[in-house]
């Protein structure tokens, strides 16, 4: 019997989904080259990296699960929730910093007149969400309103970067979110949950040597992106071990697009994690997972922030 590991933790699931679903999105493949000649992509000789490279992504933690009183004898679940994003910047000068970030603490409910919390520890700001419904569970409601505000922060500290950078690439941590992506970004995505090719072209996945890449395809999403697939160095034996999803805006043309790839192709090698320091090695590249260190510890410290609130609530 042959079989492989795959290297990632369990304790963060699989980088690719068992029940790997199969994407409703219209894709069209042809894009760079025709399907019959859907091959791996090598990297261009001698294209460069460019000079500054920055990173952004963004943690979240919930504080504490309440129940506000809607003052009509009925109580509505919410989360006390602290998160943060924030911005690597990879460059030559300075080598790897922390260039830009923002905390938020927030109460997240559906609740018609809840008010900001408080606390001798921080204030946490109302974030409404949507009120439930047959389909939907209060807590899914909740976190998902919880990620759309991480997202807002994402978005603002990705914009700042915008304002100070022009010869660079912007490396946003997940799928690319809205109509109009910052110029040059490209969205990591690390694990995989959707397939987005037919057999025979999600075959060249599987085959792709470290460092190769797939021809660009586009994704069909209320936000249309131009997409491919890279292998990253350091993977082990399993079929898309160290293979990532890269998006970039679909409102670009698509031989920029293509250029966009052979840029990312180039670089995000080259921020490769390996097995022996990171458990999702190596798609977790190391900027983001030093941000990701960086941002949690800025959070604060989770039991003095559940005494406030608990002193607050009394």
């Amino acid at each position: 019997m042959k079989f492989s590991i795959d290297p990632w933790d369990p304790g963060y699931g699989g980088s690719v989904d068992a029940d790997l679903g199969v994407s409703t999105a219209e894709v069209v493949t042809d894009v760079e080259v025709p399907d019959d000649r859907w091959a791996p992509v090598a990297a261009q000789p001698g294209l460069q990296p460019p000079a500054t490279v920055l990173f952004v992504d963004g943690v979240r933690r919930v504080d504490a699960q309440v129940w506000v009183d809607e003052g009509v004898g009925t109580v509505a679940p919410g989360l006390c929730a602290s998160y943060a994003a924030g911005i690597v910047c990879c460059c030559e000068s300075d080598g790897a910093h922390l260039a830009a970030f923002q905390v938020r603490r927030s109460l997240v409910t559906a609740a018609r007149d809840a008010e900001k919390i408080v606390t001798w520890a921080g204030t946490y700001d109302v974030v409404a969400a949507g009120a439930p419904h047959r389909t939907g569970v209060p807590a899914q409601l909740l976190s998902a309103a919880l990620q759309v505000d991480l997202a807002k922060v994402e978005a603002a500290v990705a914009a700042r970067a915008r304002e100070e950078a022009r010869d660079d690439l912007l490396v946003l941590d997940g799928q690319l979110k809205g109509p109009h992506p910052p110029p040059r970004a490209i969205g990591f995505v690390k694990s995989h949950d959707t397939t987005y090719l037919d057999s025979d072209l999600g075959a060249v996945v599987g085959g792709l040597a470290a460092g190769e890449r797939t021809p660009v395809f586009r994704i069909g999403r209320p936000f249309p992106v131009f997409s491919w697939y890279l292998r990253l160095p350091g993977g082990s034996a399993a079929p898309w071990s160290g293979v990532a999803r890269i998006e970039c805006g679909g409102d670009l043309t698509a031989a920029a697009a293509i250029t966009l790839a052979d840029l990312a192709q180039v670089t995000l090698v080259r921020y490769a994690s390996a097995e022996y320091k990171d458990a999702r090695a190596p798609q977790n590249l190391y900027p983001i997972a030093g941000l990701e260190r960086e941002l949690r510890r800025r959070l604060g410290e989770p039991a003095l922030l559940y005494r406030a609130l608990r002193a607050a609530a009394a």
